[in-house]
């Protein structure tokens, strides 16, 4: 099987839905949607704020596990798209006792290499052929980021007005 060519993305918006989460990918030059659902989604916003939790989450328990075995994610790559159902593989790497190096490649939902991704501060990529594929949600990001700001603002302006009438 021919190696694909994979460009590095970056997670530029986790944005809720009714039904989960919109995760907004890509390059510079172009965003593309995966959904989510919503705990998956609620862990990459702990990861990406590095929030302490209570009870370590599912990823955390994966993340101690790869550590025992003195393993850890080297990255996340968005591999395949079909009728609008994304694939990955996570690519984790591992080193004996003798130093020697493993890398072994698992098969997993984006969901969940993007979380383990986010968490270990691993690289994520796609592959070109999913990015060519994938419909451009980069005008999508950018009115959402706009009505989120339209929002704060007013928000803080009710907030200001409270404070000088109180």
């Amino acid at each position: 099987m021919p190696q694909q060519q994979v460009i590095p993305v970056q997670l530029k918006a986790v944005v809720p839905t009714a039904n989960g989460a919109a995760l907004f990918l890509g390059p510079h030059e172009k965003t593309f949607v995966i959904y989510v659902d919503a705990t998956v989604g609620h862990a990459i916003n702990m990861f990406l704020a590095e929030t302490q939790k209570e009870r370590p989450l599912t990823h955390d328990l994966m993340a101690h596990i790869l550590a025992a075995f003195g393993a850890k994610v080297e990255r996340a790559i968005i591999n395949d798209v079909k009728n609008s159902t994304f694939y990955a593989r996570l690519i984790v790497t591992a080193e004996n006792e003798l130093h020697q190096r493993k890398i072994i490649e698992l098969d997993a939902r984006p969901s969940d290499c993007i979380a383990m991704a986010i968490q270990q501060h691993a690289p994520i990529f796609v592959s070109r052929a999913v990015l060519e594929e994938v419909e451009d949600a980069s005008d999508a990001l950018k009115q959402l980021e706009e009505t989120r700001a339209k929002s704060e603002e007013a928000e803080e302006a009710e907030e200001g007005g409270e404070e000088t009438s109180a």
